[in-house]
């Protein structure tokens, strides 16, 4: 329930000629401290109007507000401090949680509109590292928050199929490469072979001019590369689908770059019937000035498309057949320029939609706060890190809970869940260190943490045994400090699943999911849930409210929820 919502509503009818619902809705606070209330109103908005004193006003309206989900109402200096009805309240959202069960907090926001989401993109013949973990995590999480709020999310692995690179590689394949050490360990032969190329190419540039030619090869349709690049390209894609498989993460599309081939010579046709392009030194661009950016640059010098003439046919593309509503591109913080200037040049084009397209930047993974590089060789691959974090978890279980079924497959959901949660609580842009012994810890603010808080929760409903009563007569009130702080944060998971969405922030639900396992925690450190008397339904109701808002935050993240932990 939206109890700012009733008292909006409230304050509203005092004073409806000077001030909308919608501006009573926005102008409420809730207080930092319990004792200051619930919800505070502060009437500094109605002086001018009223022609009195912000305290006088307090005072007016709080002597005034009544209603029944209202235990008290305080004027204090220039505030409204109205206090809730506690036992009111929560049966309201116990019954609430009771009756929508997981889909508590669904909203209609999309109307079902289409929100393609460029997301994880790994190079071809290169591993997954953990440096592409942000990106697909992030973009999974937000396609269940799209769907959420009433979206049609589709996943797009926007592969990083072609490039200059694929002529290094070719070059390194044919020079030192070896068919069947190839065939048994694809993706780490490949990066030996890639590394290698970097190394001797520092002293010997002549074979950049080859890894050039044979990149040309590739364009022009030549047998023997095409064969070569295919082969590396579903190599790669079936090492990368094990890991996207331990993550249980799926797309809609592996349109990579080599998709838009054919496409980029009509983005060329269209900017040039624009008439905004130039040349500059034998480049062909499209000038930004107007927008603060650099030129846009569509062709090098020898006829070379680039990456933002890829990007432009995507996106023109995307929007023909999906029509989106909006446009999501989970790339890192340092490709913020590029985005801009594809929508700038966008615009120029005439198309409105671009404003509809947003860049999702996110920060860095380090380690011992530096970048991680794969042309050094310096990369640590997200297959074994998921591994040694389900092997941290087995550990820990082994030690706690020796008995548990199935120990294997619920370290496996600890483990991985860990990693994945571990990025998502960090707010996206920020950069973060990573440390594995500390992210798998089953205390803390952790996923683990999350995890066993709702496995707490379980193992009490099954220690009742009881059939809980969560019928419209059943009395689910609960007026103790523990439960209402529980009780809030419960109420306020519609409200948080909709800040994630606006902001585009799983971060968000990730520190919603902390906060009440941690007042759930407390409550149950004080309160004899099992003991037999009036109030044991609705103990147990608030309970399994709980277990039900955990297991839907994290599942919005992409983290399991084992049932026993």
């Amino acid at each position: 329930m939206d109890y700012k919502k009733i008292v909006a509503e409230e304050i509203q009818k005092l004073v409806p000629e000077h001030l909308s619902y919608d501006q009573v809705y926005q102008l409420l606070e809730v207080p930092k401290y319990a004792e200051h209330g619930d919800v505070a109103f502060p009437a500094f908005a109605l002086a001018k109007a009223l022609r009195k004193a912000p305290q006088a006003i307090a005072g007016d309206l709080a002597a005034q507000l009544n209603h029944p989900y209202i235990a008290k109402v305080e004027a204090v200096g220039p505030y409204v401090n109205l206090f809730l009805e506690k036992a009111a309240v929560t049966n309201a959202v116990l019954h609430e949680i009771a009756a929508e069960k997981h889909a508590f907090g669904t909203a209609d926001i999309g109307k079902g509109g289409n929100v393609p989401i460029d997301m994880s993109s790994p190079n071809i013949a290169k591993p997954i590292s953990m440096g592409h973990l942000r990106s697909t995590v992030i973009g999974n999480s937000l396609a269940n928050i799209m769907k959420k709020v009433g979206f049609n999310p589709i996943k797009i692995n926007h592969l990083g199929d072609w490039g200059t690179q694929f002529g290094k590689l070719i070059v390194a394949y044919k020079l030192w490469g070896n068919e069947e050490k190839v065939k048994a360990e694809p993706i780490n032969e490949l990066l030996t072979l890639y590394v290698r190329f970097h190394s001797e190419a520092e002293t010997d540039d002549t074979l950049n001019d080859e890894a050039r030619a044979w990149f040309k090869k590739l364009e022009d349709g030549d047998e023997e590369a095409l064969h070569l690049w295919e082969w590396f390209r579903s190599e790669s894609l079936q090492e990368f689908m094990k890991i996207y498989d331990m993550l249980g993460i799926t797309f809609d599309s592996f349109n990579g770059e080599a998709f838009y081939n054919d496409k980029m010579d009509e983005v060329v046709e269209l900017l040039d019937k624009a008439g905004i392009l130039t040349q500059d030194r034998g480049a062909t661009i499209v000038d930004l000035e107007k927008y603060n950016l650099n030129p846009a640059l569509i062709k090098k010098s020898d006829g070379a498309t680039l990456y933002i003439t890829r990007d432009l046919a995507a996106a023109i593309y995307r929007k023909r057949n999906y029509d989106f509503a909006m446009s999501l591109y989970a790339v890192g913080n340092e490709q913020s320029n590029h985005f801009k200037q594809l929508k700038a040049v966008l615009k120029e084009l005439g198309y409105d939609w671009a404003e509809n397209m947003h860049h999702i930047p996110f920060g860095l993974i380090t380690q011992g706060g530096k970048k991680l590089s794969t042309r050094q060789g310096k990369v640590i691959l997200l297959e074994e890190v998921l591994n040694e974090a389900t092997e941290l978890s087995l550990k820990q279980i082994n030690e706690k809970n020796p008995t548990l079924e199935d120990k294997e497959a619920v370290a496996k959901a600890v483990g991985i869940g860990a990693v994945v949660f571990h990025d998502l609580k960090n707010d996206r842009l920020n950069n973060f260190d990573f440390d594995l012994e500390e992210v798998v810890q089953f205390e803390g603010e952790t996923g683990p943490y999350v995890q066993y808080t709702n496995a707490r929760g379980l193992s009490i409903l099954r220690k009742a045994a009881v059939e809980l009563d969560t019928t419209e007569a059943a009395d689910l009130g609960l007026d103790d400090a523990y439960a209402w702080e529980v009780v809030k944060l419960l109420n306020s998971f519609p409200e948080i699943i909709q800040q994630a969405y606006e902001k585009f922030e799983p971060s968000v639900i990730a520190k919603y999911t902390l906060h009440l396992s941690q007042a759930f925690n407390k409550y149950y450190g004080n309160t004899k849930v099992l003991v037999e008397d009036d109030k044991r339904n609705a103990r147990l109701a608030l309970v399994q409210s709980v277990a039900t808002v955990l297991q839907e935050g994290l599942r919005l993240l992409g983290v399991q929820s084992p049932e026993k932990m």
